[in-house]
Order: structure tokens, then sequence, then C-alpha cells
């Protein structure tokens, strides 16, 4: 009888360990963000390395979000109009995608290997949402998780406007790369 009472311990043991691993979160994620405009030797380039991101892998929902401030630049005069005159990060201070891995059982997350995804949701940038997908990269490794993906955003469907006297400069459209090294969520 007692032998049956560790067995079955043991058992919901390993069936909640399983089922907390399926989740998995950073707080250190990266983006870099790109809207230099093709013809201007100028970069406007940032990089954020805040970035806080949750997966779950039963379902392959994902969802990140990122602090417009803590995007930065060379220059920090870049820095000040981009959170001043372009995203207004005191009024939109953040930015944030909730979306899914479309095809996600195509991923072993038990597997170490590379495995190519599509994602799917909405990004919400500057107090407006538009539907976004992408290709992207799911890594496993020694039980850690890395998601990569990067995707275009025109910058005038997030009402961000770029004045005629720098069009030359900024481009209308953002490259935007998500990098992410996850690890199990602990509850």
């Amino acid at each position: 009888m007692l032998k049956n009472i560790f067995l079955l311990c043991g058992i919901t043991l390993l069936a909640t360990t399983a089922i907390d691993a399926q989740k998995f979160f950073t707080k250190t994620g990266r983006i870099d963000f790109n809207a230099t405009a093709p013809s201007s030797p100028e970069k406007i380039e940032a990089v954020n390395k805040t970035v806080t991101c949750v997966l779950d892998a039963a379902t392959g929902n994902i969802q990140f979000a990122v602090l417009i401030k803590g995007f930065t630049f060379e220059r920090a005069l870049m820095q000040e109009h981009f959170n001043e005159n372009y995203l207004e990060s005191d009024k939109f201070p953040k930015a944030e995608f909730k979306g899914a891995i479309a095809n996600n059982s195509a991923v072993n997350y038990a597997k170490d290997g590379d495995y190519p995804v599509t994602v799917k949701g909405k990004l919400t940038l500057h107090g407006e949402t538009r539907d976004v997908e992408s290709p992207g990269k799911i890594s496993i490794k020694g039980g850690k998780i890395s998601a990569s993906a990067s995707f275009s955003a025109v910058l005038g469907d997030y009402k961000v406007d770029v004045p005629t006297l720098v069009s030359d400069k900024v481009s209308k459209t953002a490259k935007i790369t998500v990098a992410c090294t996850l690890e199990p969520l602990k509850s």
C-alpha cells in the first residue's frame, strides 16, 4: 500500500513538473530596431535588451512586451527624438506582441534542434494594433529555448509620423528583429 502511495506521488510530481516546464520565460530578450532609409548614410538603429517574453510550449502562445524608453541609440539626440517626437514614449510607454506559433506541433520541445516556425499575432505600437505574421526560428539546446523572428512594420500603419525634413534619412518601414533565450518558468 505504501509503495503504491509513493508511486502515485511520484507520478503526480512528474506530471506537475511537465506541465510547469511547458512555460518558458525571460526578462532579458533583445529587440533590434532599424529605420535607416536606403539612401541615408546615417544609421537609424536602436537596441533594447530588456524584453520580457513568455512562451507556452503546449499551446504555442507567445507574448512579449518592451518599454519604449529602453531602446538605446548611438547618438543621444536620436534617442531623444525617437522617444519624444516619433514614438511618444511618455504617452505610449510600451509595445507588445500577443500571438502564437502557427505550426507549434512541428516543434519538439524535448529534443535539441532548430525548428522553422511561423508566428502570427497582434503587435501594438504607438497605441495602434495591427496583425503581424513572420517566419521565425525556435532553437532548443539543453532545455533552453531560443526564439527569433524578424518582420517589417510600416511606421504609418502605427501612426508614427516622419517629418519631411528627415524623410530622406528615416525609412517608412522599420525592420524589427526579436531574439529571446527562454528558460523554464518556475511557479
